[in-house]
Order: structure tokens, then sequence, then C-alpha cells
């Protein structure tokens, strides 16, 4: 299949809020974007120990069952203070059925201790987009956003860790931005626009 000919792309992800986002980045392109639950698209096991890994896992996954180009991202926290953590294991950092609000109290409790001005952390998106499960070339981006752990909660909007990702430009948290002011700003509105402009240029 060549880049022209893709008209719809499956994304492979559970989170509503992340279909929600990307659908309004690609429309652009005249690409509808379907969630992987359209078409009964089981979770896969994200057995990768990087970002990349586990968003080319995700991908393969999706293109094989669905036989579409799809779309993975694999996104997450980094937190200096705690060494990275907890990075790959963001989604599921207070365990398996962990939820947004088990693992923001999870952050903020192993963060009690730490200073202000030692609280820098980091969002990291890696997007993947492959054609088909055997995409030999498949396009990959990544993206980062610099912030620092607040101490408590704040804000509605967003999803994740957003309500105590402080972003210091904008004086507020993540969960305070409006969808528009995040898009412009987040890891992934930056990884998604790396691959918006890789894909206008090979299918034009």
């Amino acid at each position: 299949m060549g880049y022209q000919d893709i008209k719809e792309v499956v994304l492979a992800t559970g989170n509503q809020g992340k279909v929600k986002e990307l659908a309004k980045m690609l429309s652009d392109l005249g690409i509808k974007v379907l969630p992987q639950s359209d078409f009964a698209v089981g979770d896969v096991a994200e057995t990768g120990t990087t970002f990349v890994e586990n968003a080319i896992i995700k991908a393969r996954h999706g293109a094989k069952i669905t036989g579409l180009p799809t779309i993975a991202d694999d996104s997450g926290l980094a937190v200096d203070a705690l060494g990275g953590a907890p990075g790959v294991y963001s989604a599921r950092y207070s365990g398996d059925n962990a939820t947004d609000q088990s693992n923001i109290l999870k952050l903020l409790d192993a963060m009690a201790d730490v200073p202000a001005n030692k609280r820098q952390a980091k969002f990291l998106c890696v997007l993947v987009f492959m054609r088909h499960a055997d995409d030999p070339t498949p396009i990959i981006c990544q993206g980062e956003w610099a912030g620092e752990i607040t101490t408590k909660q704040d804000g509605d909007n967003g999803f994740g860790y957003d309500p105590v990702f402080w972003v210091p430009e904008k004086n507020c948290s993540s969960a305070q931005l409006t969808p528009e002011q995040k898009n412009a700003l987040s890891h992934r509105g930056k990884a998604l626009t790396l691959l918006l402009s890789q894909l206008k240029q090979k299918m034009s």
C-alpha cells in the first residue's frame, strides 16, 4: 500500500482521550482515525523495556489483526528524582488494575519528601506508524515535554498524570490547559507534528 492510498488508520489504544486528540490532528490529511475497539483488537503484552519497542509491538499487533495501517504510541512520565520512573510502566505504576488516580497517589507519595527544586520530570512519547504488520520501515517519531511534579492535584482536563504535571511556561498544571493548548505543547503533540510532516511528504 502506498501512502497516497491511506484513508483510514487504526489507533492501537483503548484510551479514548488519545483517540480524540489524534483524530483532531489527522483530520487535515483526510485520514479517518478508528479506535482499535472497533475491531475487537485485544491488548498485547508490552514486553519491551523502551517506549520504542512497546510502540512497535502495539502497532504490529494492531496492523496484523485489522489489516489496516496502524499508529501506536507508547508514552509515559520520567521523573528525575525517581531515576526515570515510572517510565515505560507509567500506565501500570500502581499495579495491574491501576487507575489514573491510583497512579497519581502513588507518585505523590513517592515524591512526598522531594524538595521543590528537585521535582523535575518529563513526559515522553514515541509514535510508530506501520502501513502493515510486516512494514520493514515504520515511521518512528519522538516528543518530549519538560515540567515538574506538583504536590497536589489541579485541573479537570486531560488524563493520566496531567493533574500533577506542572507546566512552568503556562503557570498551571497540564490538566488546566485547554485541549488546543495541550496539543501545542505536549510530548504527543510534538511527536504527532513530526509524524504529520513525514506523512504529508510521503503522501504528496
